[in-house]
């Protein structure tokens, strides 16, 4: 527009008395009409303009919190670059690209990325996931995904990151998810079944956690990823003898795994890693997670946790104007955030959903107050999504936020961030009931039974993106596709048979 201004300045400076009606008919005539303004896009003023209230103390964390409503308020506002927009001034996920961001992220990567070499088991599983979700059909990976894994198990149990390198929780659950998400007999018949439950035996702790490997710290971690393997591998619950938590047989693998989820539930409302540590979004997921796997999530969750705290705790880590969320008090949006702590709301909506009919439907199982509507802004944290986390270079991939690179991490936590918020999770089962005097089952995982129903999430006001911008939903607890969580536990329910003695 500036270089159309100079040049019509440039006419309009060569006009004078003498030649004005001719250069004037000249002008009109090589100038057409000026076309009607186009309407202004349907941006809600809280993610137009920074937070009205402001604390007056001045700090580097506020300062840092400044520089990334500044960096983030043009790409909300369409001020930033050609993009094309909606209606409601939001760009297109750009899915050729972030295909192909995945897929070249799952070849032969630059020297160094040796840093990441125990990471490897993760890229699997992030590049998959983030591929299904966005339409792929990822079973192509299948024979690439078993070679690799063959090389990271150990004959003790258990996958490392790579060759010869310790078994580890995180990257055994990174395995086991790609290994789901390639599907197949060949692909599930890697798994050393027998082999992983000696080694989860070994990991449990008397006080219903595990530790992540062998001498390793226990955490949350452990017990969301020990209840994953757990259900999808449908191993046995008993014990082994040498299990540090056998206590002459009266405990099994699901032995007060919710309690150890109680107990890591901070003053604050969130979850920590561990008790009397720092609330942490990621470990919010994992303590809901591991919860809904255990049992319905009706029952257990307000059973286990203070459901209104920790509601109040997460509302907090959503930011207006960015409309993403952060993973602690105090700290900055991130993307990957978008599923730590964004996908944490439709396990809670899950246990919020009304039971019962007439005076009672506005109430839950346990007595709480039903869920009306969705917990959080999805429109903030799509817009979030959207306008901030998309690489619009030809790099593609999806990142923390504006002016951070990409990565297969934050690509993949994005998209399910964004599946999160396109999609609406119902439980279609009420609880089971337990032994008398429990609270929670203990010979079986009840919630991995849990029938769950999905529906794109309808807003009462308009749907503010393109419908070819929705992404597949992803199982609220296992994070991947429910049919790939239905292959692998169906398969191994079928072939339980190895002793557990």
């Amino acid at each position: 527009m500036a270089a159309v201004a100079t040049s019509s300045q440039q006419n309009l400076d060569a006009i004078t008395d003498d030649d004005f009606e001719y250069v004037d008919e000249e002008f009109n005539l090589s100038h057409p009409p000026q076309q009607p303004a186009q309407p202004e896009p349907m941006i809600p003023d809280l993610f137009k303009q920074p937070p009205l209230v402001k604390d007056d103390l001045i700090t580097d964390t506020s300062r840092l919190q400044d520089q990334t409503v500044e960096h983030c308020l043009p790409f909300l506002t369409t001020e930033d670059g050609p993009l094309d927009v909606n209606d409601y001034g939001l760009p297109k996920l750009n899915r050729e690209k972030h295909i192909k961001f995945l897929k070249q992220s799952l070849g032969p990567l630059p020297g160094r990325f040796v840093a990441v070499d125990a990471s490897r088991p993760w890229y699997l599983y992030w590049c998959l996931s983030g591929l299904a979700m966005m339409g792929e059909d990822v079973s192509s990976y299948r024979d690439s995904v078993i070679e690799t894994a063959r090389t990271m198990q150990n004959e003790s149990g258990g996958f490392g990151g790579g060759h010869g390198q310790t078994s580890h929780l995180a990257t055994t659950y990174a395995v086991v998810l790609a290994i789901a998400l390639v599907g197949g007999e060949e692909a599930y018949d890697v798994i050393d079944r027998k082999a992983m439950w000696k080694w989860l035996c070994s990991l449990k702790q008397p006080d219903g956690g595990f530790q992540v490997c062998v001498g390793g710290e226990e955490d949350i971690r452990g017990a969301y990823i020990a209840a994953v393997i757990i259900t999808l591998l449908d191993l046995p619950l008993d014990l082994t003898p040498d299990s540090p938590a056998y206590a002459g047989g009266r405990s099994n693998l699901l032995t007060g795994i919710a309690e150890y989820v109680r107990s890591c539930q901070t003053f604050e409302g969130g979850i920590s890693s561990q008790p009397n540590n720092e609330a942490h979004g990621a470990y919010a997921f994992c303590a809901l997670a591991c919860l809904a796997i255990l049992d319905n999530p009706r029952r257990i969750i307000p059973s286990y946790l203070d459901v209104p705290r920790l509601v109040s705790w997460l509302s907090y880590r959503q930011y207006a104007p960015e409309g993403g969320f952060s993973g602690r008090t105090n700290k900055l949006v991130d993307g990957c955030y978008s599923h730590w702590a964004g996908g944490c709301f439709p396990l809670i909506e899950a246990c919020l959903s009304p039971s019962g009919s007439g005076s009672e439907k506005n109430k839950t199982a346990t007595g709480l107050a039903a869920a009306p509507e969705s917990l959080y802004s999805r429109e903030g944290l799509i817009r979030y999504i959207l306008c901030c986390c998309q690489d619009q270079t030809k790099r593609g991939g999806l990142r923390d936020k504006p002016y951070k690179m990409s990565d297969p991490y934050h690509t993949n936590y994005v998209l399910s961030g964004l599946s999160s918020a396109q999609h609406q999770w119902d439980l279609d089962s009420d609880p089971l009931p337990v032994s008398e005097g429990e609270t929670t089952p203990t010979l079986a995982a009840l919630g991995a039974d849990s029938v769950w129903n999905v529906f794109p999430y309808i807003d009462e006001n308009d749907q503010i993106y393109e419908d070819s911008d929705r992404v597949r939903p992803i199982h609220p607890a296992y994070a991947i596709p429910q049919k790939n969580v239905n292959g692998i536990r169906g398969y191994f329910q079928g072939h339980s048979g190895f002793a557990s003695t």
